[in-house]
């Protein structure tokens, strides 16, 4: 994979970028967060392996300036950090959006397990991506079909590909359109039956 790595100690950024190039990595090297920022637009890695602690922009400011980009394809952001492993650091990190989090020095074997799982995370985005752009579905019962030009569910197509399972519920706009006013002929309905005499209810109920 392309990797920016970001740090600010020329020997602990060199340091970094030979792990990583021993790990089979091209490497793009940047000593802040603004510098990372117009090398992650010039090249546009998918990962990002950063310092917290940097002058200017730091760690945690870089990931948040990703994570409020619109539209960009996911980077998968692991921060670096002398601070130590506390609940405090890991929440702090959490809030910024950062995926994984790692105590300096990196352990190689630590750090190839972080990438490891960037990988299939990366790799897992993609498939939803063109799953996004690629589904051709029926535009009355939005069934979806697949390449053996069978029609199914749309939990199910989805489930198949990516192992997503897909849970069900009701948006607003839903709400008001379609259920509220099946409850209200529902409420009705049972209003008018209480209301017919018991005789008359029978003879109803037999004609149907």
């Amino acid at each position: 994979m392309k990797v920016l790595a970001v740090e600010d100690d020329n020997v602990s950024r060199a340091v970094l970028r030979r792990s990583l190039e021993h790990l089979g990595h091209a490497v793009i090297e940047a000593r802040d967060g603004d510098e990372a920022w117009k090398a992650w637009l010039a090249e546009k890695p998918r990962v990002v392996v950063s310092d917290w602690q940097m002058p200017g922009m730091d760690g945690l400011g870089l990931c948040r300036r990703f994570r409020s980009q619109q539209g960009l394809d996911y980077v998968y952001f692991i921060l670096l950090t002398g601070r130590g492993d506390s609940v405090a650091n890991r929440r702090a990190a959490a809030e910024a959006g950062v995926d994984d989090f790692l105590t300096k020095p990196a352990d190689l074997s630590a750090l190839w397990m972080r990438l490891r799982v960037a990988e299939r995370i990366l790799k897992y985005t993609t498939q939803v991506h063109r799953l996004e752009e690629m589904m051709p579905m029926c535009s009355y019962c939005k069934k979806i079909r697949d390449d053996k030009n069978y029609w199914q569910q749309i939990e199910s197509y989805i489930n198949e590909r990516t192992g997503t399972e897909i849970s069900h519920s009701v948006c607003p706009e839903c709400y008001q359109r379609v259920v509220l006013p099946e409850l209200e002929r529902l409420k009705k309905e049972a209003l008018e039956e209480k209301a017919t005499p018991p005789g008359r209810r029978m003879a109803a109920k037999r004609q149907r």
